[in-house]
């Protein structure tokens, strides 16, 4: 089943355009809460005591990273570094 250029290039003109999730005006204040987050869970992780068991310390570890991730990728959108 092979398509001609031109029938692709009909296809993909008659495609919607691109619409993010997430609205470009959002990008700045998600980017502050989630690395605001992230400090404060880095924090909170520096001042948990020490446990036999690590659960806390991996589920808090976790969601900071994840946080931070969010909060990075924010940040390079909102400055028009699309990653």
């Amino acid at each position: 089943m092979s398509e001609t250029y031109a029938s692709i290039k009909t296809l993909h003109s008659s495609l919607p355009s691109f619409q993010p999730p997430i609205s470009t005006s959002l990008l700045p204040s998600t980017s502050l809460v989630f690395l605001l987050a992230f400090f404060a869970l880095t924090f909170i992780f520096t001042t948990l005591p020490k446990s036999k068991v690590p659960l806390p310390e991996i589920t808090t570890a976790l969601v900071a990273s994840a946080l931070a991730g969010g909060g990075v990728v924010a940040l390079f959108c909102t400055l028009g570094v699309y990653v």
